[in-house]
């Protein structure tokens, strides 16, 4: 008797230690510190001649990390049910915090966008914690009104109608790399809810049609589609290398230079003032030219694992019944498919040159600590879901 005691005893004590997914955190893990060094590596050369020290990203990007897991810390310690109480709350927030971007004086101006808030230590790129926000509201919209959402077009139409003020304001910016990525999120956790295939057919056309209006009603995005499509077919001409296709050039110049096993760390001519934003939007491209085309293909690894594990746990959630967990967890995992997708097709050419950074690889302190924050949140969810399963409330209550 006393042996199945200390048996349970034992099992009670590790159930009592789970941390969530393996898998999810020993991926992230390599992407942060495998990011780390490529960052620090495609930054050398512009952190030495811009501020004098080689290593002045490696140090920021350091000290991001340590906010980010600070900031992870607290967040992993937070019950769930607290956001679905703060709902709300982050929808206002988010919404404030894209309109504060807007106001002259307030908001800062980078490469014509305007995108940044200053807070004296960092700025804040608005639109990183504002995708999170809104996936939280809309994950628990739906979860409050799933049977509504699917079952008419009224309660199609409303979260929609909630995502349509944030998306207003990214434009503005513009930012429309967000602009996908939210609308790629909140569409995917519909249909996950439930919605019907038609309506969300529909929807991807509408969504569609207004993307071309976009394009149409702008000379500079016009340039940028007829540079893409020139490029699909022929990367290296005079117009696209010479014109919006500068970055793209030089990004496949890069590919092309590392082919399978790469130049060897440090080796990169790119990063040399060829490829602009060597170090934030175009790590990938430094990644293939130094260590080969294998690297990239098991980042892409790393990221698919974690994103599996992501759907995992929030499919989980789904079959017990609990869906503001389950939506949370597919709003994340496809905020992150979704910036994976654009920032590797802008890098490769397959689509059109987009700022959008690659989550936990490329420089920058708001899409750095955001990303740890919602892994955080994955992690809580998956707490609570094996609480739940072993009764282990005291976790569960936080």
């Amino acid at each position: 008797m006393a042996t199945i005691a200390q048996h349970h005893s034992f099992n009670h004590s590790r159930e009592m230690f789970y941390l969530g997914d393996r898998v999810l955190i020993i991926s992230v893990c390599l992407l942060l510190a495998f990011g780390l060094v490529m960052m620090t590596s495609a930054s050398i050369e512009i952190a030495s001649s811009e501020n004098g020290d080689a290593f002045y990203y490696l140090k920021k990007q350091l000290v991001f990390m340590v906010m980010g897991f600070i900031a992870a810390s607290a967040i992993y310690m937070l019950p769930l049910k607290l956001y679905q109480e703060w709902d709300i709350f982050l929808l206002f927030s988010a919404i404030s915090l894209l309109a504060l971007v807007l106001v002259p004086g307030v908001g800062r101006e980078v490469n014509g966008s305007t995108r940044w808030l200053n807070l004296g230590f960092m700025t804040l790129q608005a639109s990183e914690p504002a995708k999170l926000f809104m996936v939280i509201f809309i994950a628990a919209y739906l979860s409050k009104y799933r049977t509504f959402v699917c079952s008419s077009w009224k309660g199609f139409v409303a979260p929609l109608l909630f995502v349509a003020v944030p998306i207003f304001m990214l434009l503005k910016e513009p930012d429309f790399g967000a602009v996908v990525v939210l609308m790629l999120s909140v569409f995917g956790m519909m249909f996950l809810a439930g919605v019907k295939l038609y309506q969300f057919v529909l929807l991807i056309l509408l969504a569609g049609g207004g993307g071309a209006g976009l394009i149409l009603s702008s000379s500079y995005r016009i340039a940028r589609v007829k540079s893409f499509l020139t490029a699909l077919s022929d990367p290296f001409n005079e117009d696209v290398v010479f014109g919006s296709g500068y970055q793209l050039a030089q990004a496949l110049i890069a590919f092309g230079r590392g082919e399978w096993f790469g130049v060897g760390l440090g080796n990169s001519i790119q990063k040399l003032y060829f490829l602009p934003e060597a170090h934030t939007d175009f790590v990938l491209a430094i990644i293939a030219e130094e260590l080969g085309v294998i690297s990239v293909l098991l980042v892409l690894a790393l990221f698919l694992a974690f994103i599996w594990r992501a759907m995992m746990i929030a499919r989980k959630n789904e079959r017990k019944g609990d869906f503001f967990p389950a939506y949370l967890a597919y709003g994340i995992a496809l905020i992150f498919l979704g910036q994976v997708i654009i920032n590797v097709g802008v890098n490769t050419g397959l689509l059109p040159t987009k700022g959008l950074t690659l989550p936990f690889l490329s420089a920058g302190g708001s899409s750095l600590i955001t990303c740890m924050v919602m892994v955080a949140i994955l992690l809580r969810i998956d707490i609570e879901n094996h609480a739940k399963e072993n009764n282990l409330k005291r976790v569960i209550n936080g």
